[in-house]
């Protein structure tokens, strides 16, 4: 009998905020998984996400999340820190797959497995599918986690983008540590000395 081929899915979420972390997570799913529902997590609701992300951990041969944190994206930039940050959500899977899945069009570099980028393969590959609703769950969490700490910068409702919301507390309250330093908008504050106080 051939051994079934443990394919995993990865994607990544949080690449445009202007705050916080960007995350990754890499799913192996079984062969007969039953996820109802399940497509890019952009297209689904908060609600229907948080209850995907508990029936992939469920059922995943291997899950994990992993992330490249705010000093990480001003020493690399963005794209290398979600290259980053997807590298190590493959490499914490407790086990190794065979073939990795990766949404959109590059490669981490030295990743340590075979691996292929598809475009759009948030919407048409189950695997990366999942890997899309850990990572986005994963970073609502931390953008919950900050509205605590920071009421008035309102990011349970932005999520960290760069709303008017958020942009009009940017300039009330001025930039956290948590900020990225080296996008735009917070870049032209911090150069104006406007920090959070």
């Amino acid at each position: 009998m051939m051994m079934q081929k443990l394919v995993a899915g990865v994607d990544e979420a949080g690449r445009g905020p202007l705050v916080g972390s960007v995350f990754a997570a890499a799913v192996i799913l079984p062969e007969d998984c039953r996820l109802a529902g399940l497509t890019d997590s952009k297209k689904l609701t908060e609600k229907k996400r948080d209850e995907l992300a508990l029936l992939i951990k469920a059922q995943a041969v291997a899950w994990c999340v992993a992330s490249a944190g705010v000093q990480e994206i001003a020493c690399l930039n963005i794209l290398h820190a979600t290259m980053l940050a997807m590298k190590r959500a493959v490499q914490g899977l407790d086990v190794p797959p065979d073939y990795v899945l990766i949404d959109g069009n590059r490669i981490p570099q030295d990743l340590g497995f075979e691996a292929e980028a598809v475009v759009k393969g948030d919407s048409k590959i189950m695997q990366i599918s999942a890997a899309s609703v850990l990572a986005k769950t994963a970073r609502d969490a931390e953008m919950y986690a900050l509205a605590e700490r920071y009421p008035q910068y309102g990011f349970e409702r932005h999520k960290g983008y760069g709303t008017a919301e958020h942009l009009a507390a940017l300039r009330q309250y001025g930039a956290l540590p948590e900020h990225r330093s080296g996008f735009a908008p917070v870049k032209a504050l911090l150069a104006q000395g406007k920090l959070f106080e």
